[in-house]
């Protein structure tokens, strides 16, 4: 067999006799023939594809910037935040903010490093966690649920909403001493406190959402004969689902205060007593490490709420994404 006739039998295939001389070795072997591979297999699809590889990576990078942009900003302004604590503390500064008594970060660190072993300390901030859920919880129940019948019905309106109001100017703070008689053990009031300070802004942000509410999906779904567990479940809640979830992440700032407030001063165990006792034993370090703790776990509990709502409502992630210039 020639080479010609090679050429030819390749060339019924699709393939030119160039591409056949320049891609193929033709090995000649005893009475036939051997084509071999090509010589760089694959090299020359590798340069195109690794060319291509930077615009990608640019593009994805360039899609993200919004998100790389605040998470920049958001670690500047902590170690902005660090900046100020650690040169007023190290030039003792007395300009109406007296850094006196500070510790310094290396102090609290070192502390830090001296409770994470603790077990008195571990206790504390698994017991104000059970708390502050327990209390959360109960919150979060009975607020969106109620405000739910208030904005829908009339006459549960009128027969809750006055005493509500009666009530929701009371500070949770003054509701330590009447808790402790209110209720058997100091756990229970200080979960009860708990549930108060984050009750309120709960039931009201839900209430509006459901005030907010577009009359017209109302309409249409009582025309498709929707039925009133129906209505309440698939167009009233996940409409007025923002504002809940706004009402949610208000309620649990001020249960953390609320919680903290109640362990200085009924409590025993818990992140709060634990700053209250670090207070009354003159441990400045200790005193900064228990604020550190309340302010890092509450921040993971607000976040925890804002991925709940992004999950149970994905078309928010969207609007927000389309309003960004």
């Amino acid at each position: 067999m020639k080479m010609e006739q090679v050429a030819l039998a390749f060339n019924r295939h699709g393939r030119s006799s160039a591409d056949v001389r320049r891609g193929d070795a033709v090995v000649e072997a005893g009475n036939g023939l051997a084509v071999g591979a090509p010589a760089k297999a694959g090299g020359a699809d590798r340069e195109p594809a690794k060319a291509a590889l930077v615009p990608s990576l640019l593009a994805a990078l360039y899609k993200r910037r919004h998100t790389m942009l605040s998470a920049a900003l958001g670690v500047l302004s902590l170690l902005l935040l660090l900046a100020v604590w650690h040169l007023g503390t190290r030039y003792k500064i007395e300009a109406f903010v007296r850094f006196t008594n500070i510790p310094t970060p290396a102090a609290v660190f070192e502390s830090a490093a001296k409770m994470l072993s603790n077990t008195r300390f571990q206790t504390s901030i698994g017991i104000s966690i059970r708390r502050i859920f327990s209390g959360f919880g109960i919150a979060a129940v009975l607020g969106v649920g109620l405000g739910m019948l208030i904005g829908r019905f009339r006459w549960v309106r009128d027969l809750t909403f006055p005493a509500l109001e009666v009530l929701r100017p009371i500070p949770a703070i003054a509701w330590v001493p009447m808790s402790i008689m209110l209720w058997p053990t100091n756990e229970a009031s200080i979960v009860f406190i708990t549930f108060l300070g984050s009750f309120f802004p709960i039931l009201l942000n839900t209430m509006h959402g459901v005030h907010a509410l577009d009359i017209v999906l109302l309409r249409a779904a009582n025309s498709l004969g929707a039925r009133r567990l129906a209505l309440f479940w698939h167009v009233m809640l996940p409409g007025a689902l923002p504002h809940v979830f706004t009402g949610l992440a208000v309620g649990m700032g001020v249960a953390w205060v609320s919680l903290i407030a109640a362990e200085m001063i009924s409590g025993q165990f818990g992140i709060g007593y634990f700053t209250w006792e670090a207070y009354s034993l003159v441990n400045y370090a200790e005193i900064a490490l228990g604020m550190i703790v309340i302010g890092v776990l509450g921040l993971l509990c607000s976040g925890l709420i804002r991925l709940l709502g992004r999950l149970l409502m994905p078309w928010q992630a969207l609007r927000t994404a389309e309003t960004r210039p």
